[in-house]
């Protein structure tokens, strides 16, 4: 009994510690930035980036216009005098490089291709900030929503393509890939030659697939590349394809972003199921 008194003190006085670690954390990533403020505590996050609190491109823009912001610069983020940045391989690397030569601890992160790599990226950045229940419970939930949202036993998957503005798509071999798949779409991208890239709209036209998740265009902030998107052609297929909003902010990021992501493809399926 004495010994599991111990080790538990033990056990509790590490992960204080670890938190203790982590007072100040900074964030250069918008992905990571959305992992972080469903994961710390308010008074770690020394500030997220800016592109977090940017309405319609961020998941979180409400919540993270309430916390400090950098622009990625090595003079703003030395100010904050952080324990952690957490930074990507889009990270400035000017940035990086000052960080490295005032001995600033930094993390990179990779972008997650897969489900899997997104919930061993949650576990990370909490294991980090000295969190890893947390870290565990947010990773049960997105699993929840994946699964709540999965295909139906039995159905048939929907040809599907994501077409964002100027064309936008992403093709096999992407974590959007294995959403699709999981939600019950089968990614029809490669057949317009796809992978990350942009797919031509008279391709579109000739060759629709049952379900388009389309950019969403917003009716205060046009931009020329959302023309294809408001192109008269594709109201011409609205008897052939079901045309369903899927915004680009649900299209860059996994982690906690995968709940709305599940939930937003589930709903595109059960559209062009409740079609006559």
């Amino acid at each position: 009994m004495r010994f599991i008194v111990c080790l538990t003190l033990a056990l509790l006085s590490a992960a204080g510690s670890a938190r203790a670690d982590v007072r100040r954390v900074v964030s250069l990533s918008p992905c990571l930035d959305v992992i972080l403020v469903n994961i710390a505590d308010r008074e770690q996050i020394a500030a997220l980036s800016h592109y977090a609190s940017e309405e319609g491109t961020s998941t979180i823009a409400d919540i993270a216009s309430t916390y400090p912001k950098t622009y990625e610069t090595g003079e703003e983020v030395i100010a904050l005098a952080p324990d952690l940045v957490l930074t990507s391989r889009h990270s400035s690397r000017a940035t990086l490089n000052v960080l490295a030569r005032v001995d600033i601890k930094t993390e990179l992160f990779d972008e997650p291709l897969t489900v899997a790599e997104s919930m061993a990226q949650v576990r990370r950045v909490a294991g980090l900030l000295g969190h890893a229940d947390r870290g565990e419970a947010l990773v049960a939930k997105i699993e929840d929503a994946i699964k709540t949202a999965e295909m139906p036993e039995g159905a048939s998957p929907l040809p599907a393509v994501i077409f964002q503005s100027n064309g936008f798509s992403p093709g096999t071999g992407t974590l959007m890939d294995e959403m699709l798949r999981r939600v019950g779409f089968t990614n029809v991208a490669a057949r317009y030659g796809a992978e990350w890239g942009n797919i031509p709209l008279e391709e579109l036209i000739v060759d629709p697939p049952q379900v388009m998740l389309a950019g969403e265009i917003r009716a205060n902030k046009p931009t020329w590349a959302d023309r294809v998107l408001r192109h008269p052609s594709l109201r011409r297929l609205e008897t052939r394809m079901t045309r369903a909003t899927f915004p680009d902010r649900l299209l860059y990021c996994a982690g906690p972003v995968l709940i709305q992501t599940a939930d937003t493809l589930m709903k595109a399926r059960e559209a062009h199921k409740a079609r006559p």
